[in-house]
């Protein structure tokens, strides 16, 4: 009971803290931060994609390729 009384209090200093020196500016310039990164994460991943569907399909057809020429070469 003690622990949960202390945690209580500690968790309203920090927070009294927190607003104290200016957690509200701090926490829009992180928010826009991440903002930004979320931006170019999103962008970068769709490169990602794209090549990696290209990378698959080259694979594809190199594999039905040699299929082909392997089935013909058992006939």
């Amino acid at each position: 009971m003690i622990k949960f009384v202390l945690g209580v209090i500690v968790g309203i200093v920090l927070c009294l803290f927190f607003l104290y020196f200016g957690g509200g500016t701090t926490v829009k310039k992180i928010g826009e931060g991440l903002s930004d990164t979320g931006k170019k994460m999103e962008a970068l991943e769709g490169v990602m994609k794209k090549e990696a569907d290209e990378t698959l399909k080259g694979v594809k057809q190199k594999i039905f390729k040699e299929g082909k020429s392997s089935s013909k070469a058992t006939q």
